[in-house]
Order: structure tokens, then C-alpha cells, then sequence
């Protein structure tokens, strides 16, 4: 079976994930103007604010050269997965992130190159501590990446 054919299946699934973001996107975008804030419950909000940086607004107070470069991070990450599946196709799990992380990438790789910024809509916070707002994309990032770690950890080793 060729590696193309051996990674489908999770090339779908990061699919799923772009298409799970992207709607949830357009969802807020078309019923929360700009900076609306919904409380939902006693921690937590649905928002609509726009990042033009990356994780926990890393570089967006700069003056625009990060869409380019994260754009680029995006892309690369994203040709580095793919290599990186098609070296790993054994490994079931890794997999499964690796499609999450995919998926994420591309997402706000999507939302970048639309609109020069990530729309970020889930806001929790305990008190006066908000956790900055993320979406669908950074949830399928952030969950693949500590899977894999996991997965590194424990490769190999029985329960």
C-alpha cells in the first residue's frame, strides 16, 4: 500500500478539523459583531476578537510582518507533518495528533490568509483570570501537540 494511501484516513481527519473550525468561525463571525462578549456561564464567554499573532497573542502587537512569517511557520509545519505521517503510519495515535495539529495549522493558516488575523471566540476565565480566547484550530493544535508528547514519553512501554 502506498504511504498516500496509508495516510488518508488522517488526512481526512485534519479535514474534519479545518471544516469543524472554520464553520465555527463563520458561526461567530455572522452572529457576534467585533468584540461582542456572551456570558454563557460564570466562566466562561463566547467572544469575537481577532489575533493577528500567534498562541496567547504572541507577536501581534507587531506591525504586520508576522502574517507572513506565521503563515510560513504554518505551511512548513504542515509539509513536516505530512513527511512526518508517512513515516509513522504504525503508530496509531501519533497519528491522531499529528491529524489534529495538521488540521489546527491549516485552520488559522486559512483565516491568515483571509483576513490578516484568527478569530478566536472561546473565552474561560475564574475570577479576574481570562485564559486568552482561542478557537477550534488552537484546540486541535494544542491537544495534538501535548498527544504527542505523551506518545514520545511512553512510547514502547507496556502498562
Amino acid at each position: 500500500m502506498s504511504k498516500l494511501k496509508q495516510i488518508a484516513p488522517w488526512l481526512a481527519l485534519s479535514v474534519i478539523w479545518i471544516l469543524l473550525d472554520q464553520i465555527t468561525k463563520l458561526w461567530v463571525q455572522a452572529r457576534l459583531d467585533l468584540g461582542t462578549v456572551v456570558e454563557v456561564t460564570s466562566f466562561f464567554n463566547l467572544v469575537h476578537v481577532r489575533n493577528p499573532g500567534a498562541a496567547f497573542s504572541f507577536l501581534a502587537a507587531q506591525p504586520g510582518w508576522q502574517k507572513l512569517f506565521l503563515s510560513g511557520v504554518a505551511v512548513l509545519a504542515s509539509v513536516i507533518i505530512v513527511f512526518l505521517m508517512t513515516r509513522s503510519t504504525q503508530r496509531k495515535f501519533a497519528m491522531l495528533c499529528m491529524a489534529g495539529i495538521l488540521g489546527g495549522a491549516i485552520g488559522n493558516l486559512i483565516d491568515r490568509s483571509l483576513y490578516g488575523s484568527v478569530a478566536d471566540f472561546l473565552d474561560f476565565y475564574w475570577g479576574n483570570y481570562h485564559w486568552p480566547a482561542f478557537n477550534v484550530a488552537d484546540i486541535a493544535i494544542s491537544t495534538g501537540a501535548v498527544g504527542l508528547i505523551i506518545d514520545e514519553l511512553f512510547k514502547g512501554k507496556s502498562a
